[in-house]
């Protein structure tokens, strides 16, 4: 039951109430207009026998608009007994129906003074209360109401919000002189509140709170304010996943309207303990999306805020898990939805992926951007890891001006022995439909490749890493890097080119490269994988690799031995069964399995073979192809041992899982 129907009602019911000794009085009105609602199609019947104590009162009404409220209502319909409450006034206690909505229950007393009016629905109590001293005052009284009774109401301030759960608490005030702004103020408690917009981009649910509310309507302008505190119960905004603890948290917002024209919020406030502290201005745009925006952050502890605060935003990029400790300043300025300037400051801030891939110890100093003039900052960290790899201190100078940031000069770190050089940084934040942006040159020196084994597990490899990436890019969640690294392994050289990450911190990450190795020295290569013993050189390619959660799916790989003038090629006993049983290979006679027991080792002229991976198979190949087999091993001089393998379709996860096998020592020489 709306607001304006239960003002009103006194001045309908005097119309049809007086002498009460007819059996029926009847009234019809075509429309009725007071500064709060305009009611169309009114019919009032009074059913009263003689000489009864009570009479029959019906109420109906076509439609009902309460154009400041937000109300409309159709087919009204209100029944209730009639009587008087012998101090001259008149009571009636009925069921109120509209349209299709439940039913519920509205109670008036019409006092000599007074007005007192209860719709009540299951738990759910609203009271009205006006006196005749002052008839342009009303107040509300409202009691486990559901949210969805306001709908109206926030409709007129937000359009696109939809309440869905809920329930409301509180005593309000209703002023409507005639001519004058509509003004509604009083405490409000709101309990397990879930509202929506429909495009899914704002929801909340279970907020609960306490607020002092203020909203003034004129024909002009609006005026609203709140203030008070949440607690407990969650929201979701764009990017931006809030979990509210039980504690309260400090919230006051203001905000005017002239006409049509966007809301302003002059003032905002959120204060959460050492967790975060906030204020500011915002404006938003037609459509209620942020448009500019003036905000001071704070944080003592930033300990809490991935959880409470952080992790809509951090989850975008795969970073919700992340740790973090410190403390942390900052300034935002928006404008036009693009951000116009920004101040970062940490104190001794501490970042830890939970997968392990990043550490970030002692970060410090400040991150200015600027949209406009020139602005100098700097930002230094004294340790940390990078996929389990160790790196040193470092210190990066930044400038920024018209929406760049740019490192000021090349910034260098010690990392595992070496060097990594960074220069020519310069990002570009979000703006518009356009995410972020950040280009960088990239400068390794002789990093020790025999600690990156030990970090990431791997066979003790030796040598050095070297290389320089001219320029990388960073777009749309995705890195791609010119030039490239050249590895200087096992006496030759191995080059990365065409790299290429996607989602390097979302899920499943993909990488993809170009291989080229150059003479390889494969009696250190064997050596180190336990193999069994080859000598000679190793040249080959695995070109249009890709990776997918660090795990091959696909790639065209061939390697091949390089005879150099003095330098024995010899294979041994072992290593030829190992070749055998990962490439689905066996000898070329019964002879040759029934005499490779009886050497050591065998001359080669050359070894070569080749898989292109794709769908999980993975198509294999050798030096040449002869009566249905490719060779693999082409033996030289006396016994002249020959590989041969017949199996051209071989299944990738069985062939990985020979591979780990041959790395344990767990294949068995088997003679065929």
């Amino acid at each position: 039951m709306p607001l304006s129907m239960l003002r009103l009602l006194p001045c309908l019911l005097l119309l049809c109430l007086g002498p009460v000794s007819a059996r029926t009085l009847t009234a019809r009105i075509a429309e009725v207009t007071t500064p709060v609602a305009s009611l169309e199609g009114v019919a009032v019947r009074l059913d009263w026998p003689a000489q009864a104590a009570q009479g029959r009162l019906t109420l109906t009404a076509q439609r009902i608009v309460a154009q400041d409220l937000g109300y409309r209502f159709a087919d009204v319909v209100w029944q209730c007994p009639l009587l008087r409450d012998g101090q001259g006034g008149w009571r009636c206690d009925g069921v109120l129906r509209s349209g299709r909505s439940k039913p519920m229950r509205l109670s008036l007393d019409l006092g000599v003074a007074t007005t007192d009016a209860v719709l009540s629905q299951d738990r759910s109590r609203f009271a009205l209360r006006r006196q005749a001293a002052t008839p342009d005052l009303t107040t509300l009284d409202l009691s486990r109401v559901p949210v969805a009774w306001a709908q109206a109401l926030l409709t007129g301030v937000w359009p696109d919000a939809h309440l869905k759960a809920g329930t409301l608490d509180g005593r309000l005030t209703v002023e409507a002189p005639e001519n004058k702004p509509l003004r509604i103020r009083g405490p409000l408690s709101p309990s397990a509140v879930g509202l929506e917009t429909p495009d899914g981009s704002i929801a909340a649910e279970g907020l609960s709170g306490r607020f002092d509310i203020d909203y003034r309507k004129s024909a002009t302008a609006s005026q609203a304010s709140l203030a008070g505190s949440l607690h407990g119960g969650e929201f979701l905004a764009g990017n931006a996943y809030v979990a509210l603890p039980a504690s309260p948290v400090a919230l006051r917002i203001e905000a005017t309207q002239s006409g049509n024209a966007p809301w302003r919020l002059p003032r905002i406030e959120w204060r959460d303990g050492d967790r975060l502290q906030a204020s500011g201005s915002a404006a938003l745009s037609a459509d209620a999306a942020l448009r500019d925006l003036d905000m001071t952050v704070t944080s003592r502890d930033i300990a809490p805020l991935r959880q409470a605060y952080l992790s809509g935003w951090l989850g975008v990029v795969g970073l919700g898990e992340v740790d973090l400790s410190g403390a942390i300043d900052a300034r935002l300025q928006m404008r036009d939805g693009a951000l116009r300037s920004a101040d970062v400051r940490l104190h001794d801030v501490h970042v830890r992926d939970a997968q392990q891939r990043f550490v970030f110890e002692g970060l410090d100093g400040d991150l200015r951007y600027s949209s406009g003039a020139p602005v100098s900052s700097e930002l230094r960290w004294r340790s940390g890891q990078l996929q389990g790899l160790d790196f040193g201190a470092m210190t990066l100078p930044f400038d920024s001006r018209d929406g760049v940031l740019r490192l000021r000069r090349p910034a260098a770190m010690p990392m595992l022995g070496g060097r990594v050089e960074l220069s020519g940084m310069e990002l570009r934040p979000p703006a518009g439909d356009t995410g972020m942006r950040i280009e960088f040159g990239l400068d390794i020196d002789s990093i020790d490749f025999g600690k990156v084994s030990a970090a990431l597990g791997l066979p003790a490899f030796t040598g050095q890493l070297s290389g320089n990436i001219p320029k990388a890019r960073y777009a749309d969640d995705r890195i791609d890097f010119d030039g490239g690294l050249n590895l200087h392994l096992f006496d030759g050289n191995v080059q990365v080119s065409s790299l290429a990450m996607e989602r390097p911190f979302g899920v499943a990450p993909t990488l993809s490269a170009d291989i080229a190795m150059r003479g390889i020295d494969l009696q250190a290569l064997t050596g180190v994988f336990d193999f069994g013993s080859i000598s000679g050189r190793l040249d080959g390619r695995i070109a249009d690799l890709r990776l997918v959660d660090w795990s091959a799916t696909a790639f065209d790989a061939e390697l091949h031995t390089v005879p150099r003038p003095g330098l024995r090629q010899r294979i041994s006993q072992r290593a030829v069964q190992n070749i055998s049983s990962v490439g689905d290979a066996s000898f070329v006679s019964s002879l040759q399995g029934r005499l490779i027991g009886l050497f050591d080792d065998f001359g080669y002229a050359s070894i070569g073979i080749s898989c292109r991976l794709e769908n999980e198979v993975c198509e294999m190949g050798g030096l040449h192809s002869a009566n249905g087999g490719f060779t693999i091993v082409e033996g030289a001089g006396i016994p002249r041992l020959n590989v041969v393998g017949y199996n051209r379709q071989v299944d990738w996860p069985t062939l990985v899982e020979r591979l780990a096998a041959v790395g344990k020592g767990d294949v068995k020489p088997v003679f065929e």
